[in-house]
């Protein structure tokens, strides 16, 4: 039973991921901390408000509290542009590179479709000699 736990735990896909949560989280901070400590303020001072946090109103005695929905909204906002512009574009531009060195292009055909020419030849001579496309 131990082994198998084991072996589950050391897998590559679930460290893989335990590594990515962690870095994350600890992503996910920065940013909540770059939010709160420059771009909340810098849009508060230019729509004269001084937190989002306190910003909400009452219906029939309910509190619904928008201004951190707006922080939380932001900073995912955020999150996601940094993650998109610092992360995924440079990776998405390196595979592009690497899968252009690693395979030249051929001009020969695939080897299925010469098969399936070859396949095709050998069935129109059974037929009957070839005659033209059908």
């Amino acid at each position: 039973m131990l082994k198998g736990f084991r072996d589950f735990i050391l897998r590559g896909n679930v460290v893989d991921l335990a590594v990515a949560v962690v870095i994350g989280a600890a992503f996910t901070a920065v940013v909540n901390v770059f939010v709160s400590s420059f771009i909340t303020p810098l849009i508060a001072a230019i729509g004269g408000e001084p937190s989002f946090g306190d910003l909400f109103f009452t219906i029939n005695g309910a509190r619904f509290a928008y201004g951190e929905f707006l922080d939380v909204a932001i900073t995912f906002l955020l999150t996601a542009a940094i993650v998109y512009f610092l992360v995924v574009r440079p990776l998405n531009r390196v595979m592009t590179a690497l899968s252009l060195t690693d395979e030249p292009a051929s001009d020969a055909p695939a080897e299925d479709v010469v098969l399936l020419t070859e396949i095709r030849d050998l069935l129109r001579e059974q037929a009957g000699g070839g005659g033209g496309d059908t």
